[in-house]
């Protein structure tokens, strides 16, 4: 593997942090993002749900690290890395969500075009529970992010890429209203909160009062 720190690196965290363990990746890059400072070479992205349209930024990265919730089918809170072009196969062996159609597509669309990073690696975590709308990481994908945060930091050794200790406050990949620390912050209590929709519309005989 090429040892050279001229590479453009990209690291994509991609996920609905609305939707319980979906917002893994989200959470991933976040946590590399406030912790650590990175060579210009190496950028970081909050890439939510955007689908298609990340693939500019695909398209001009050397090196792709995806961190996302994958449905692997193996234990809840399992860690698995996925290499090169075995990437695509695992992001749609079992989509769990249109983020994940979509960000196939991205890759696909990027090799046809003749511009896609020569090296990839997949950190996927397998999920706990997804259909909580507005929930948090269960604990077992939650306990997975330091873990994937070293797998990646190896990763990136070998293009040495070493971080360096954020000094003070980095600038947020997200809206701060979005960061863990404010969205856990403002969670109404499980008894007061509904996340399986909107109850409204479970019931479509159910008419206006």
């Amino acid at each position: 593997m090429s040892q050279s720190s001229e590479k453009n690196i990209l690291i994509l965290g991609i996920g609905n942090v609305l939707w319980a363990d979906e917002g893994f990746g989200v959470r991933c890059v976040e946590a590399l993002n406030e912790r650590y400072q990175f060579p210009d070479n190496v950028r970081l992205m909050d890439g939510g749900t955007q689908g298609i349209y990340l693939v500019q930024h695909v398209q001009a990265a050397d090196v792709l690290l995806v961190f996302d919730a994958i449905d692997y089918g193996l234990e809840p809170g399992t860690l698995k890395k996925i290499y090169d072009e075995d990437v695509p196969k695992f992001m749609g062996a079992k989509q769990m969500s249109l983020h994940q159609t979509g960000f196939q597509e991205v890759l696909a669309m990027a090799e046809f075009t003749g511009n896609y990073p020569s090296e990839l690696l997949l950190v996927g975590c397998q999920p706990v529970e997804l259909e909580d709308f507005g929930g948090s990481l269960r604990d077992e994908v939650r306990l997975q992010i330091e873990p994937a945060i070293h797998i990646a930091l190896d990763y990136l050794a070998q293009f040495s890429i070493t971080p360096t200790a954020h000094n003070g406050q980095s600038e947020g990949l997200s809206p701060e209203e979005l960061t863990m620390h404010c969205y856990e912050a403002g969670r109404p209590a499980e008894e007061e909160a509904f996340r399986k929709g909107d109850p409204r519309f479970l019931n479509k005989n159910e008419g206006c009062d």
